[in-house]
């Protein structure tokens, strides 16, 4: 059995070696590094397989929700709902532009928002929601979206971890993760579903004008070179990273398909042990498993997740601390009694391997190491 890794980069570069090498050597011979026709042929096929009308690449997911911010024109005070169970930059933005963040509890199936916590935290303050879809799925975007017009708020979704999710709304139309809310983000690290080789990010949107903006905000601020119309930042998507992005986008659905069949393997081995919860898929979207996160139940997480390092086994706990129990973002405000679900996941979740190289006798061992441990 080869080596387990949590994320087996190096095994999908060896499917498409060949166009990487080509295209990273091109792109040296003519030493057009930055803006070069990578970017702009990445950008042209992400709009279109996103149906979307505007796709602005970045340097990164963090500048990404960062930009939208700025680009939605927030002022310092504003108060920017988002989720306690997640990440930090998703906080870490709202912070850095002296927003107010507002954290919410999360619903206990699927990790996504609760939308009775969202509800429960709007004030005359509050200016934008920033729902996050989680390991992959998309959080209940038709609810978030009726509460965000009946109170005249922004939607930023973050989309770092479900890029390639479709949604489906109760009438039957389908859209792609990201593009639903005012404006969407999603970050291009290489262990995303859709990475490229280094730092990248995106910022998808419909609203032509908000797309102008932030497009000056990405270069410096400039629509004309050395002319400022707005307070702008330095967050280019490289060339080198767009022409891997351009390689790997025509393979994404197969990606995501092979990490749903590796999920499924995953679930029916768990399929009996009440000790372990297998992810949860809301009927509205579908799953494209940036992670496979488990819950335990009546089972030490942590021994657990130190027992499979010891077999060789990769794994993570995504999240360990709650965000509103973090020392950056503590805040009086908050009271543990709204953060029950967060807290109880901090304290159960472990993610095991998942990718797209992951073989079945890899899995199986997975699994057994882990019932065996579950007895």
């Amino acid at each position: 059995m080869k080596k387990i890794q949590m994320v087996d980069l190096q095994g999908q570069y060896q499917h498409i070696k060949p166009q990487i090498n080509e295209a990273f050597q091109s792109i040296l011979d003519t030493a057009y590094y930055i803006g070069g026709p990578e970017v702009k042929g990445f950008q042209a096929d992400l709009e279109k397989y996103l149906n979307v009308k505007h796709v602005i690449p970045c340097a990164n997911g963090t500048d990404a929700l960062q930009i939208a911010m700025m680009g939605l024109g927030l002022k310092p005070g504003d108060e920017v709902i988002t989720v306690d169970f997640t990440f930090a930059a998703t906080v870490e933005v709202i912070a850095l532009l002296r927003l107010t963040p507002v954290l919410v509890d999360v619903d206990k199936a699927t990790f996504n928002m609760d939308i009775d916590a969202l509800k429960k935290a709007i004030t005359p303050k509050t200016k934008a929601i920033v729902p996050v879809h989680l390991f992959g799925q998309c959080a209940n975007m038709e609810a978030i979206m009726a509460v965000a017009k009946q109170h005249n708020l922004f939607v930023i979704e973050d989309n770092a971890q479900a890029i390639g999710a479709d949604y489906t709304f109760s009438d039957g139309r389908k859209q792609k993760s990201g593009t639903m809310g005012n404006v969407g983000t999603t970050s291009f690290f290489p262990s995303k579903n859709l990475g490229c080789y280094g730092d990248g990010g995106a910022i998808f949107t419909n609203d032509d004008d908000l797309a102008h903006t932030i497009r000056g905000i990405v270069n410096h601020g400039m629509y004309k070179r050395y002319y400022h119309d707005v307070v702008g930042v330095n967050s280019r998507l490289d060339s080198l990273q767009a022409a891997v992005l351009q390689i790997k986008l025509p393979l994404l659905d197969g990606y995501c398909a092979a990490r749903q069949k590796a999920a499924k393997f995953y679930s029916e081995g768990f399929a009996d042990c009440s000790k372990i919860e297998t992810p949860k898929i809301s009927d509205f979207t579908t799953h494209v498993f940036h992670q496979y996160t488990l819950k335990t139940n009546n089972v030490n997480r942590n021994a657990l997740h130190q027992h499979l390092l010891d077999k060789g086994i990769p794994n993570a706990i995504y999240y360990p601390v709650a965000l509103h129990a973090q020392k950056a973002y503590a805040d009086d405000r908050y009271d543990e009694a709204d953060f029950k679900v967060t807290n109880d996941l901090c304290k159960t979740v472990l993610s095991l391997p998942m990718h797209t190289e992951l073989e079945e006798e890899q899995q199986q061992f997975i699994i057994d190491t882990i019932l065996e441990f579950c007895k």
